[in-house]
């Protein structure tokens, strides 16, 4: 059912039209028998016919499945009987991630184009379970290499904001998805910034959760540097996911114990009493003034809402050789698995620094890890004085699609234009992108949210009820 055949007790009413309307907001218009699943699940598939030609999100998309899927989801709602915490909500799964009966390609067209996958991930199946309807795949660059989305077999991702911009990486085609609502939970992952890249990019928000919380399997070739999250368009939509999400799988030897938060508990009335620390570029980044500019008016919201803040760095030099050497490493493991034939098929950039990460000597490798280990104690002790720190989550606004860095710009790699992200992965701290206005060019930028390891709970929170003093961000051709 389109926007304009709603029926009239929907128009009358304030809840906002099926293209804006969140999870939480489906899940009660679904109780109340105001809305069914297949009018959600139609709307979305006529969207994301609409709008997927123009920013290319969606590697697969499961339209009969999910449409039988939505009938049965709501003759039980009709009943009473829902199956689940989430029966009837379209969500999407990263490219990376195994779904039973969809493809799951990687972005490589060294992976074989008729494998429908026999089993789900840990993620995929928590939310089968719960009762969302899997409507499609979302676009990711090859291996998830970089912070960018193209790859060799789907092509470029693009951001709504602006076709011709890059949604970031590298779960750009979830950003992309998210800022439209083509579905209404999207998962993403993160072993560098690739939640909270895109997030920032396309005005949604994300939340890379503390390592261990959220199980992996396959295990990624990034190690313990990846995590798995929501991207959403609202944080209790997040909220909401990461309860789903954050549950043990004996299959991930990584695991950790049981998460022990209750991610959908209400926030504070304010933040009192809490030590916020503002660094606007780390100590040694080059941010954008516009950007600078968000990033202060939001830090004032905190003030206002009780916390004391204080500018501050947390005072780290760059890790970018120690994130290189670990990040190079587990790409050259990709690699490894490739035959010289596969391997003349894969994305250039990705090739180069799987090779690189091959010639990495061991001793190279076990310092970088030492030097990690150093980072993570020095944030845990920064954390003993401040609840959480706040930077900007991109130094530079979306640039062309199409390009690993901003063309005609100093950088290099993509990790050169991503320094605010790829030092709480080698911490393992939940860290989330918020969106926080526009820049001089009327593209999203993202607050940056960092909490001490463990706890999340800080970070949801201060999210929380900051996006109530924010602006809500809609991509033009929301709707």
């Amino acid at each position: 059912m389109s926007q304009a055949t709603l029926p009239p007790e929907r128009q009358a009413s304030d809840e906002p039209a099926l293209a804006e309307l969140g999870a939480c907001q489906a899940l009660e218009a679904f109780r109340q028998r105001r809305l069914t699943p297949s009018q959600v699940i139609e709307d979305c598939l006529a969207r994301i016919a609409r709008d997927n030609p123009r920013v290319n999100a969606f590697a697969h998309v499961a339209g009969d499945e999910a449409l039988r899927a939505a009938e049965a989801s709501t003759r039980r709602w009709r009943e009473g009987t829902p199956c689940g915490p989430l029966d009837g909500i379209p969500v999407t799964i990263k490219d990376l991630t195994l779904t039973r009966g969809m493809p799951t390609r990687m972005g490589s067209r060294t992976s074989d184009p008729d494998a429908a996958m026999e089993v789900d991930a840990p993620v995929s199946g928590f939310l089968r379970q719960a009762g969302a309807i899997i409507v499609g795949k979302t676009l990711s660059p090859e291996f998830g290499w970089k912070g960018v989305t193209d790859n060799p077999l789907h092509g470029i991702a693009r951001n709504p904001w602006n076709p011709a911009l890059t949604p970031g990486g590298s779960s750009g085609g979830a950003g992309a998805a998210a800022a439209l609502n083509l579905g209404m939970l999207h998962q993403g992952s993160d072993a560098g910034g690739s939640i909270r890249i895109p997030c920032s990019f396309t005005g949604t928000f994300g939340i890379k959760p503390t390592f261990g919380w959220v199980p992996q399997w396959p295990a990624s070739a990034m190690s313990t540097l990846s995590h798995l999250g929501p991207m959403t368009r609202s944080v209790e939509d997040s909220a909401l996911m990461m309860s789903l999400l954050a549950q043990p799988d004996a299959r991930d030897g990584y695991l950790g114990g049981p998460c022990p938060i209750d991610w959908r508990t209400p926030p504070p009335q304010d933040l009192r009493g809490w030590r916020v620390a503002l660094s606007l570029d780390l100590g040694y980044v080059q941010v954008a003034p516009d950007i600078r500019a968000r990033v202060e008016q939001a830090a004032s919201e905190l003030e206002a809402l009780g916390a004391r803040v204080e500018r501050l760095d947390p005072g780290f030099e760059d890790p970018i050789d120690t994130f290189n050497t670990l990040w190079f490493s587990g790409a050259s493991q990709a690699l490894s698995r490739l035959s010289p034939q596969q391997q003349a098929l894969l994305d250039p950039g990705f090739l180069e620094i799987a090779r690189r990460g091959a010639d990495i000597p061991l001793a190279e490798y076990l310092d970088a890890r030492r030097r990690r280990a150093e980072l993570t104690a020095c944030m845990a002790d920064f954390h003993r004085r401040f609840d959480l720190l706040v930077t900007p989550t991109m130094p530079i606004s979306p640039f062309a699609a199409g390009h690993n860095v901003p063309p005609g710009g100093p950088y290099r790699e993509w990790m050169d234009w991503t320094p605010f992200t790829y030092p709480f992965n080698l911490t393992q701290q939940p860290a989330a992108s918020l969106p926080c206005g526009l820049d001089d060019q009327g593209l999203p930028v993202g607050l940056h949210l960092v909490g001490p390891k463990f706890r999340d709970d800080r970070v949801m929170q201060a999210a929380a009820l900051l996006q109530a003093r924010l602006p809500r961000l809609n991509p033009p051709g929301l709707g």
